[in-house]
């Protein structure tokens, strides 16, 4: 990988564990009045952005790369998913990531894009990573109004089921849900552990600093702290994934996409994401090697600026 020079990118001091000067916390209602949790900040000079987390993430994870867009002058919102961060919880255990239907996500995501885009005019684009980017790609692929380009970083278009093969994965999480356990988590994650920390460090990013920025934030604001999906998310997850492998609704999107992956990811498939990449007619594919883990904009200075450099050319091309 080859760093992109550019006088954009700084590595300028950034308090990763503070909230920015002028942005705005507040709740949006989805139609059903489950209050989501949601953040902007910009002046919206160059255009709106909507950034889209991860499973298991809140805003705080993304501040700093929510501060480098309103920089360039995107007015930048971002949210947590029902569920998750600030957004409340589905089940009694506060650390479950439960979801009854990835469709009650795609229902959230529509309404609350459908709000953004009527908050102002300009070019408009959509920043997604992981399950954000899964979220993104289906609720394009059904239908909703796309913006003007979408980036994405290591989508979940794929999910690993090591260490058992996929058909079995399957098969015990059906029986998981058959025998009740579906808002139990599917995992433990013992708390404190110093060797879980280091093995999700590691699946995650390159970078210790900006993973000890997110167990901070857990540790001071508990309420957004969040452990392993239910068994029902998981079920969710690989018949989501599935559907989108083997359908045709993938290859009617149209709109500019940009999709940064990481060739050694231990989340997601990097094969499905080139495989869905492929079918999609404005997507435009960069494979990092091992220098990258999952949280590609949250890695080591090399790779994260490069990946922003490559993010906003992008759109400079084509949100204009």
């Amino acid at each position: 990988m080859g760093q992109m020079d550019s006088p954009d990118f700084p590595v300028a001091a950034f308090d990763r564990r503070a909230w920015p000067m002028g942005g705005r916390l507040d709740y949006w209602h989805a139609p059903d009045g489950w209050p989501i949790r949601r953040y902007r900040l910009g002046s919206g000079a160059r255009g709106r952005m909507l950034v889209l987390g991860g499973r298991g993430d809140m805003i705080e994870k993304y501040l700093e790369v929510i501060h480098h867009w309103a920089m360039r002058g995107w007015a930048v919102t971002s949210f947590d998913w029902r569920g998750q961060g600030g957004s409340g919880r589905l089940t009694a255990d506060p650390l479950c990531g439960h979801i009854g239907d990835f469709a009650d996500w795609i229902a959230d995501l529509n309404a609350l894009a459908a709000d953004w885009r009527a908050d102002g005019d300009g070019p408009t684009a959509m920043v997604a990573h992981s399950m954000g980017g899964h979220m993104l790609v289906r609720a394009l692929a059904e239908g909703m109004p796309p913006p003007d380009a979408v980036a994405m970083t290591a989508p979940m278009l794929g999910v690993h089921s090591a260490p058992f093969p996929r058909w079995l994965a399957v098969a015990i999480a059906r029986y998981m849900l058959w025998s009740g356990r579906g808002e139990q988590m599917a995992w433990t994650q013992k708390e404190g552990s110093e060797r879980q920390c280091r093995m999700r460090q590691k699946r995650l990013t390159h970078d210790p600093d900006r993973y000890a920025d997110e167990i901070w934030w857990r540790d001071h604001s508990r309420d957004i702290a969040l452990g392993p999906p239910s068994w029902n998310w998981v079920v969710q997850a690989l018949q989501s994934t599935r559907a989108m492998a083997q359908g045709d609704a993938v290859t009617r999107i149209a709109v500019p996409m940009l999709i940064l992956a990481a060739s050694t990811d231990k989340l997601v498939s990097t094969p499905a994401i080139r495989a869905i990449a492929a079918r999609i007619a404005g997507a435009r594919l960069h494979v990092y090697g091992r220098e990258a883990a999952h949280e590609i904009l949250r890695e080591l200075d090399p790779v994260r600026i490069d990946a922003l450099a490559r993010i906003d050319a992008f759109l400079d091309e084509n949100a204009r």
